[in-house]
C-alpha cells in the first residue's frame, strides 16, 4: 500500500494551475494544431517537476509558474458566449413576472 505525500487540495491546485496555463495559451493561439505544440511543452514542464517532494522547492516552482501565468495573461481572453461577460450573456433576459403597473400603490399615493 502506497501513501501519497500530497493532499487532495495540493492535487486540485496543480490541476487548476495546469488548466489555467492551457486556457491562457489557447487564448493566444487560434489554430489548434499550433496550440497543441504549446500544450505539449506545458505538459512537459509539469511532468519534469512531477517527482519533486520538497515543500520549499514546490513553493518556488508554484510561485514561478504563477508569475509566468500572470505575466503572459492575455489582455482580451476568449469568453464563451453564454458565460458571464460573453456576447450572449443576459441578452434575452426574461421580463419581470410582477405586475406591470401597481394600481394599489398609485391609488394610495393619490389619496
Amino acid at each position: 500500500m502506497s501513501t501519497s505525500t500530497f493532499s487532495a487540495s495540493h492535487r486540485l491546485y496543480v490541476k487548476s494551475l495546469y488548466r489555467r496555463m492551457l486556457t491562457d495559451s489557447l487564448n493566444w493561439t487560434i489554430h489548434r494544431d499550433l496550440w497543441r505544440r504549446r500544450a505539449l511543452v506545458i505538459r512537459a514542464e509539469f511532468e519534469k517537476n512531477r517527482n519533486v517532494h520538497d515543500p520549499r522547492q514546490l513553493a518556488a516552482i508554484f510561485d514561478k509558474a504563477e508569475a509566468e501565468l500572470a505575466r503572459n495573461q492575455h489582455p482580451d481572453p476568449v469568453i464563451s458566449p453564454l458565460f458571464p461577460g460573453g456576447t450572449k450573456w443576459e441578452r434575452n433576459v426574461p421580463p419581470p413576472m410582477g405586475p406591470l403597473y401597481d394600481h394599489l400603490a398609485a391609488d394610495a399615493a393619490a389619496h
